[in-house]
Parts: C-alpha cells; sequence; structure tokens
C-alpha cells in the first residue's frame, strides 16, 4: 500500500488519462500508417511505433498498479509533532550552515525541483519521526551529512 496527498494522487490520474487518451491513439496510428507502407520486416518506423507503444503499455500498467495500491492521506488526521509523510520540514546543514525547506511524500511524488523529497530516500528515512531542535546524521553518497531539524509543518 502507498500513501500520498490528493495532489499526488490527481497528477498520477491526470498522467494516466493523458497517456490512454492521447499518447496510445497516437502511437497506434503510426503504426497504423507505417504498417500501410508495405513489408514490415526492414520497416524502421514501424518497429519504432510498436517499441514506443510496448514502453507506453509499461507506463500505463505501471501507474494503474500505483492507483490500486495508493491510498490518499486526510491531512487533517495528521499531527505535526514528529516528521512523518506530507511533512513540511525546515533543516540546517550544520556543515555548510545552509536551510533548506523539504515536503515528505511518497516515492511516486518526490520531485527536488519543487522541494519534494521521498520518505524511502536516506534523508527521509533519517528525519522520520525526529522533532524540531533534533540533530540527525544521514549518510548519503557524498559522505555523511550533519542536519539539524528547525521546523515542522502541515
Amino acid at each position: 500500500m502507498e500513501y500520498m496527498s490528493q495532489e499526488g494522487y490527481d497528477k498520477i490520474v491526470e498522467e494516466l488519462r493523458q497517456l490512454e487518451r492521447v499518447e496510445l491513439p497516437r502511437v497506434k496510428e503510426a503504426i497504423a500508417e507505417a504498417r500501410d507502407k508495405g513489408d514490415l520486416s526492414e520497416n524502421f518506423e514501424y518497429h519504432a511505433a510498436k517499441r514506443e507503444q510496448g514502453r507506453l503499455l509499461g507506463r500505463i500498467r505501471f501507474k494503474q498498479r500505483v492507483l490500486e495500491f495508493a491510498r490518499v492521506i486526510d491531512k487533517s488526521r495528521l499531527d505535526s509533532d514528529g516528521v512523518g509523510l506530507l511533512s513540511k520540514v525546515g533543516i540546517t546543514n550544520m556543515s555548510t550552515k545552509s536551510q533548506m525547506t523539504y515536503t515528505i511524500v511518497s516515492p511516486h511524488e518526490a520531485n527536488l525541483r519543487e522541494g519534494k523529497i521521498s520518505i524511502k530516500s536516506p534523508i527521509g528515512k533519517a528525519l522520520l519521526k525526529k522533532q524540531v531542535g533534533d540533530i540527525v546524521e544521514v549518510e548519503v553518497p557524498v559522505g555523511t551529512l550533519k542536519l539539524r531539524i528547525d521546523s515542522i509543518s502541515l
């Protein structure tokens, strides 16, 4: 089971609709067009379109499976005592004194550009259930980060 925000769930539903209603028909049309050109054994366009169709069908199945096991979290039932899913966490890197704010989300919603990190990432796991003022050491590919939790909100 995968817990996520309503916003994340809606994004996946919208992406699935786009794949099924726009992308897949476009690829099927390309396959039909390439098939009309004759000999399929040497038809690059046909094989490329079939590969694209396989990729799209795999992506559609993956999104359907994510939605099948997704559970939307009611934010009103969450507490902001400790870091958890959908918590907005203000942290300070103790070695560089740089401050960052991240929202802890499901892996399917993670997007570093939007300040959303996965609950299953090394930083997300380390912050889980910690409270304001706690200092957390996180093993990341570059080494060890020492982070102080400055704020937690929903």
